[in-house]
C-alpha cells in the first residue's frame, strides 16, 4: 500500500538514465539499490534528504544524490526531500542553525543590521561561517536521524497492520 503509492510517484530509472544532462553519471544510476523501495532504502533516503537539506551549499540536490549513491539509499526520495529547503523555509532554517551553532560554540551571534543582503553576508562570512556550519550539521544530523527512525517505525507499523488484516481475513475464511 505505502510502497505502491511511493512507486507511483517516483521517476522511472530508464527515463533518468536517458536524460542528456545525466549522461556522465548514467553508469552510477544503473545500480538497482538506488531505485528499490524497501524499509532500508527509504529510511536511509529520508536521512540523506533531510540531512542534506540543512547543509548550506548551493547544490544540495547534488550533495544528496552523491550521499545516496554512496549509502545505497533510494535516489529519488533523497533528492526530493532536499526541497524542504526552499525560498520560503531557507532563511528560518539557516538562521536557527546559525543561532544554535553560535550558542553551542559559546560565541556571540552577529546581529542582523537592517536588511539581509549579499553585501552583509560577504562582510560577515568569516564570523558566521563556523557557527552556521556547526549548527547546520547538527540540525541536519538530528532531523535526519529523527526522519530515519520515523520512517522505519511507520514502515514497520504499516507492515504489521497488513499482517493483522491478512490474519483476520484468514480467520474469517476458516469460520
Amino acid at each position: 500500500m505505502l510502497k505502491d503509492r511511493l512507486l507511483k510517484h517516483l521517476p522511472n530509472p530508464e527515463t533518468l538514465r536517458e536524460n542528456r544532462a545525466l549522461k556522465p553519471v548514467a553508469h552510477l544510476l544503473q545500480r538497482k539499490e538506488l531505485w528499490q523501495v524497501n524499509r532500508r532504502s527509504v529510511s536511509s533516503a529520508v536521512f540523506v534528504g533531510l540531512f542534506s537539506a540543512f547543509i548550506p551549499v548551493p547544490s544540495q540536490m547534488l550533495l544528496a544524490a552523491i550521499i545516496a549513491i554512496f549509502m545505497r539509499a533510494n535516489l529519488p526520495i533523497s533528492v526530493a526531500l532536499v526541497w524542504i529547503t526552499n525560498p520560503i523555509t531557507m532563511a528560518p532554517m539557516f538562521y536557527f542553525s546559525y543561532q544554535l551553532g553560535a550558542w553551542l560554540l559559546g560565541t556571540e551571534a552577529t546581529p542582523l543590521e537592517g536588511n539581509l543582503t549579499f553585501t552583509w553576508l560577504f562582510d560577515n562570512l568569516a564570523a558566521i561561517s563556523g557557527p552556521l556550519i556547526f549548527g547546520s550539521l547538527l540540525c541536519g544530523w538530528i532531523l535526519g536521524t529523527t526522519g530515519y527512525i520515523s520512517a522505519r517505525i511507520i514502515w514497520r507499523s504499516k507492515v504489521m497492520e497488513k499482517w493483522r488484516r491478512r490474519r483476520k481475513l484468514r480467520a474469517e475464511k476458516k469460520n
